[in-house]
Parts: C-alpha cells; structure tokens; sequence
C-alpha cells in the first residue's frame, strides 16, 4: 500500500523488481544514506509465491503485466504473450525459480563490445556475493550471501528418465551449469531457501524493512523522470484514488530498475530518447538519446510434447483431492509435487559443434502443454530455445498516456538465421523423447506430430506456435557506440543523476534464463553508485572458444 513519504531522500529506486531489491537494499546498508523504492506492483507472501508449484497459478493481471507483442510478421502474424511480474519482487516472485547465470563467453563478449570491466572474471564476483548455495561453495558458488540457491527436493522419476535420455545420446551428465561447463544434461538449480521460493524481495527486502533508511512503497505508478538543467532531480508518480500527481525528490541520483520493458516505457514518457518519437506523442523531449528502447532481445522457444500410456506426469495434479493430498505431504514433510518448479530438468547443447558456447537450451516439463494441440491425459514438454538469437526488436510508446501498454516489438525471426536455429532445436528435442529411456512410457508424439518431417514443415510449425521464454533484455544498452545508453557504470549518457539498472542493460543476451544476471547487474550496480569494485575472480578452468 502506498503510504506517507519524505518529498527528498538521497537516492530513489524505481521498480521493486530483481535488481531494483538489490539495489535499494544495498544503498540502505550504510545507515547514512536514505533510500526510497516505488514499486507498482502490490506485496503478496501468499502460499501461491512462497510453495514452488504455486508460480503455475500466479498468471493474470493481479500478478504480471499481461502484455503482448505487436503482431509478429515471421510468426503467422500472431501477437505473442510477454507477461512480466508485477509484484515486489518482480519476475523473480512469478518465474519458474530456474537459477541459471548464462556463458562464460556472453560476459567476455560483452567485454569485447568495448564494456571491459564486465568480463566473466568481474561478473563472477558478483554472483558469488549475492549466492547462498546449500551444496556448492568453490571457485565458482557463494555461502552466507541473500539469495537462497538450492537443488530441487523432489524432482519426479521422468526428470530422471530425461536425463539418462540425455545421457543415451551423448550429452554429458552436468551436475553444476554455473560451473566449469555449461554444456550437458542435469537437475536445475532454482532459487529457493528451505523449499520455499527466495525473491529477489524475500532475499533483498523483507529482511531490510527495519531499516529506517529505507523506505518502500508498493501499488504506487512511476510516471515519469523529472529533468532540470540536464539533471535528474525527482520523480513523479501516481496514488490510486488520487488525481494530483505526486513527486518525491532525489538529492543525490535517481535509478531506474524498471525492466527491459517497462524501463523505457519510463524514460520516453519523461522525454528520454529519440527525439522524434517522443514528439510524436505530444511529449517534451528533454534528453535526444536514440538508443532508449532499441535492442529488443528476447529467447524464442518451441515445443516437442509426448503423450504418455501412465499416469505419472504432473498433468492435473493441481486439482481436486491430489491437491489436498499434495499439500498435506508439503506441509508435513517438505517433500513432493508442490516442491516442483515445474521445469525441473535442464539440457543446453550446441548445433553447431561448439560445446564451450550452446546456443541452445531446453527445459524439461514434466506435464504435457497444449502448445500445439491438447495432449489428452498425461504427457512430458520439451521447450528448446535459440539462445543467441541475432533477431533485434524495440519498445515503444502507444501514446503519450502513461496508463496504456508500451508497443512491444522483438521482430522475432526477423533474421534467417534464428529460424535454422529453432528448426535444429527441435530435431534435437525430438531425438530426445524417442530414446530407450523413455520407451516404457511413451504413447505418441503429439507435438510437433509424426507428419511434420522436413526442414520446411517444422519451421512452419516453429512460426505456428513459438513462444518467447520472458526473457526481454537489452533496450538501454551498456556500452560507448552512438547507440549505448549508459555507461559502464550504468550511468546515462549525457545525463546527470540518472541510473539505469536491471536486464535492459544487456548489450546482448545470455545463454540463459536471465532472472541471476538480473540480480548481479543490481550488485554491479548499487557498488558503482558506492564508488566500490569486487576485486575480479580467478578465471576458471576453462578453455577460450571460438564465437559460433
């Protein structure tokens, strides 16, 4: 609930979500200095957020922006779903908990892209500062930090046939992907404490709300940025229930952690970023910065599902008695369906030969999704994604009212490539499911289908029913070319007092579920507003690659 604010605080956050928690609570350690977050998204510490297999119930409006792209030329015209989480927290109290911190060689290309102070080297410090791992503590894995990181309780014996499925056909059992390799088949690691979800909130906030430095407000609407005399002086914000506008002043900086979406959906409405669309809509541009809202980067992925002959999926176990009985195991004993994040299992492999660097990665579902056609009964998912995708879109506004849905543009396989490697990741996925290890339980192929053999026909069924995997990243890119948006200190071109932080940073996508990198550009962050450095990790064992 909104409440009473201070007018001037030393530094405001905007947005509550995986790095704005990090970097309000960060800023607020040291006692002297005086921090304000504006999250629009409400509080919720509700059963469906804290018991893993309760982010499957979290969809809708309440929870999430349940945005949708621009029709998708290269996708039958379709308008795809790109939700983001709309609670404190943000995606990380809505995902699927999937810990996964990307490539060794995504930050070294980052580097190469003229941000040399974020190699794989300076990141890695990072992660680990954040990273409470109740198994591994090494070169790579951190112990004592917020965030909880933990196996999975209770992963279900067909996570396990995937895996030796896996293992049939060549790929390596790996049993860290944030370790020495990321290549191979294994279990997930998920952000979780004591089988309960860890949020970036659960992990950053919650335990920093004494604090009377830090001051957090949720159910409150940022509108725009104020700038005078090529500075950010404050904010301005809407009260439900109140039509005057409120404003709350920033003595030092102000950090916008809104997301790869929803942040320059903010910077345009407050006349940051091309000129001439921000006239457009009526607005005062302030601050001509073309690259706000370029960029648009996001994983495409596509399903392979198998119907299965026994009743062994996790396929309507969310209802009726099995609930009930879920739920008493859950709550006696931890263990069972409800400790599930779904997305159990994990697979990131090369088509192109280069296993220091995947470009593609699958998730193991064990229920069947009717993606494609309903799988009747129980059944096993398989969504593979291209993990690089060359593919470029774009955020931009509707209108100049900041109530309306930003226009969402990734122009997913707008680039040739992308498709070749959507096509290749499912030949791989099907592959999969009809190995020796599943052969006891398989039925049929439902998705994409035994008629649907060549090259052409699974592409067209790729342009059918791909999805995006909600990993939007990239439109305020980090970097010093015309079309940068800020700095290697995250700091904003030409001008003054203003931070971006969160994913939209990314100068190019991970190879990867982006909720952990997310996380350490909030650590990076907050110490580049401190005047602090992580002194660069040891570099791992690893060999160097060659770019696929």
């Amino acid at each position: 609930m909104a409440s009473r604010l201070a007018s001037e605080v030393d530094y405001i956050v905007v947005g509550g979500g995986s790095a704005g928690c990090v970097v309000a609570s960060r800023l607020s350690e040291d006692a002297s200095i005086s921090v304000c977050m504006l999250e629009y998204g409400r509080r919720n510490n509700s059963a469906l957020v804290r018991w893993p297999a309760g982010y499957a119930k979290l969809q809708g409006e309440k929870n999430r922006y349940e945005w949708m792209t621009v029709p998708q030329k290269h996708l039958q015209n379709r308008r795809i779903p790109t939700p983001q989480g709309k609670l404190l927290g943000g995606g990380s109290s809505v995902n699927s908990m999937v810990y996964i911190r990307g490539n060794r060689n995504d930050y070294d290309n980052w580097a190469e892209l003229g941000n040399d102070r974020w190699s794989y080297a300076d990141v890695l410090s990072y992660f680990r500062k954040s990273e409470d791992n109740e198994r591994l503590d090494d070169e790579f894995h951190g112990v004592g930090g917020p965030l909880g990181v933990s196996d999975q309780r209770s992963p279900c014996d067909l996570t396990r046939m995937f895996l030796r499925a896996g293992q049939e056909l060549g790929y390596r059992f790996n049993h860290d992907f944030n370790g020495t390799r990321q290549a191979g088949v294994g279990f997930l690691q998920v952000t979780q404490r004591n089988v309960r979800r860890c949020s970036a909130a659960h992990a950053f906030i919650y335990p920093a709300e004494s604090r009377p430095n830090l001051k957090v407000m949720t159910g409150v609407r940022v509108t725009r940025v104020l700038v005078e005399n090529g500075r950010a002086i404050a904010v301005e914000y809407a009260v439900p229930g109140s039509r005057e506008p409120q404003v709350v002043r920033a003595r030092r900086e102000v950090v916008v952690s809104g997301g790869a979406i929803n942040t320059p959906k903010i910077l345009l409405l407050s006349g940051i970023g091309p000129a001439d669309e921000i006239a457009r809509h009526g607005l005062k541009p302030v601050h001509d910065l073309p690259g706000v809202g370029k960029n648009l980067q996001d994983h495409l992925s596509a399903f392979t599902g198998m119907r299965l002959n026994k009743p062994i999926s996790y396929s309507g176990q969310d209802k009726g008695l099995r609930a009930i009985r879920h739920g008493i195991e859950f709550l006696m004993f931890g263990t069972g369906a409800i400790t599930s994040c779904v997305v159990e299992g994990g697979l990131f492999m090369s088509t192109t030969g280069n296993d220091l660097w995947p470009d593609t990665q699958m998730h193991f579902i064990p229920a069947g999704l009717s993606m494609h056609k309903e799988i009747v009964g129980h059944g096993i998912t398989l969504a593979a994604a291209n993990l690089r995708p060359q593919s470029r879109g774009e955020v931009a506004l509707a209108s100049g009212d900041f109530r309306d849905e930003p226009l969402i543009d990734p122009k997913f396989l707008s680039e040739e490539p992308d498709l070749r490697r959507n096509i290749d990741g499912i030949k791989a996925a099907r592959e999969l499911l009809h190995t020796r290890a599943f052969s006891s339980v398989f039925q049929s192929e439902e998705s994409p289908g035994p008629d649907i053999r060549t090259d052409k026909e699974i592409g067209k069924y790729v342009r059918e029913v791909a999805k995006t995997d909600f990993h939007p990243v990239g439109t305020c890119k980090m970097g010093s070319d015309k079309m940068a948006v800020v700095d290697q200190d995250l700091k904003m071109h030409g001008l003054e007092g203003l931070r971006v932080i969160d994913a939209s940073v990314m100068p190019a996508i991970i190879s990867g579920n982006t909720n952990a990198a997310s996380i350490m550009i909030g650590e990076r962050g907050a110490d580049a507003i401190l005047g602090r450095r992580l002194s660069p990790a040891i570099s791992d064992p690893r060999p160097a690659t060659v770019a696929s």
